[in-house]
């Protein structure tokens, strides 16, 4: 007499998790495998039966089924213990840990095989090493630390105005994108095709600077510009009686801007007392990221002036001309979404990992 078949007993979490498993196309297919066994014999198929249909041995399939019979889920995970052990020595290991942060002089950081020639390994250990434990030494971030004293105050009255926008009136994040070069390429790079990627020649001919005065209008993603040759108060004047002109007048305008001497010129300040419309916002020093403006200036930089070629800082501006009407016949603003509170919560902590390495 044959012996019964055991069917294997699913809770109802049981099947969930395995009918996820056998749908998953990110698990490993080792997991996949032993999900599917389960799957199988949970549906009374014999052992030889799965064996045959899934091509692995009559063992595999009855090892499987007996720890999660005994165990689960958790039956299917692999024992500690298992695999080849580690062979480095714990107090190499320690030396890559502690050495990564001190690099010898003049050299300002360490290469994964200069670590493993000082530390007497091999340069792929000292690789795992760093991957374990989060140590990225060829990485750098940059970052500023506001010393304004009236910062908290400048920042929530720029934040409000991006939270909470006035009625009636206009906010308008101005600035100037100054020095941008009208470089030419010395020879015409090869274009963008399949199987190789785009070329350009490392060297270039300047011609020239220009500055591109922007404001960007906050609610409707607008951007008045205009381009200069100079950067001086008399400029920014011009700029600011182009928008006089282009905005109606029953609207007040608040104007985001940054310390910079050429928006606080007696001259500027003279003009401004005659136009009490205008409401200037400063951000605090060493705090560009609160002008939504510069957002702007990278998309430009990026898919304008960077990657561009010009004869002349002419075809340079009008590049931008062309770039600034495009946006505004689809304007896409930029919204302020992060809360005040979290961000002055960053700075803070960000204040005291800084005083604690002084």
């Amino acid at each position: 007499m044959a012996r019964p078949i055991v069917v294997l007993e699913l809770s109802a979490g049981e099947r969930a998790e395995l009918e996820r498993r056998l749908r998953s196309t990110a698990i490993s297919k080792r997991d996949h495998l032993r999900a599917e066994i389960v799957w199988l014999r949970a549906q009374g198929v014999r052992e030889a039966d799965v064996a045959s249909r899934l091509g692995v041995s009559l063992a595999t399939v009855s090892k499987w089924s007996q720890r999660f019979a005994q165990s689960g889920l958790e039956g299917l995970k692999d024992q500690p213990g298992r695999g080849r052990k580690a062979c480095l020595p714990a107090e190499k290991v320690q030396q890559v840990i502690t050495k990564v942060t001190q690099p010898p002089a003049p050299q300002t950081r360490w290469s994964v095989r200069s670590l493993a020639a000082a530390v007497g390994i091999s340069p792929r250990s000292v690789h795992r090493i760093w991957q374990q434990n989060g140590l990225k030494p060829h990485l750098m971030r940059t970052f500023k630390i506001s010393r304004d004293p009236a910062f908290e105050q400048k920042f929530w009255d720029v934040i409000g105005l991006y939270l909470d926008p006035p009625d009636k009136a206009l906010v308008l994040c101005c600035d100037e994108k100054s020095q941008c070069q009208a470089m030419e390429r010395t020879q015409s790079g090869l274009p963008l095709g399949i199987g190789h990627i785009r070329t350009r020649t490392h060297d270039y001919k300047r011609h020239g600077t220009i500055t591109l005065f922007a404001a960007l209008n906050y609610l409707e993603g607008k951007i008045p510009g205009r381009t200069e040759l100079r950067h001086t108060h008399v400029q920014w004047l011009r700029f600011l009686r182009q928008i006089d002109r282009q905005t109606p007048k029953d609207l007040a305008i608040h104007v985001i801007l940054d310390n910079c001497c050429t928006h606080k010129h007696q001259r500027v300040r003279n003009w401004l007392d005659k136009h009490k419309r205008f409401h200037l916002h400063f951000t605090p020093t060493g705090s560009s990221w609160l002008n939504l403006v510069e957002r702007f200036f990278a998309d430009l930089t990026w898919e304008v002036v960077r990657e561009g070629s010009f004869c002349g800082v002419r075809e340079l501006a009008q590049a931008m001309e062309d770039y600034l009407a495009q946006r505004n016949g689809d304007p896409r603003p930029y919204r302020w979404h992060a809360k005040g509170e979290d961000i002055l919560a960053r700075l803070q902590r960000a204040r005291m990992a800084h005083a604690s390495l002084i």
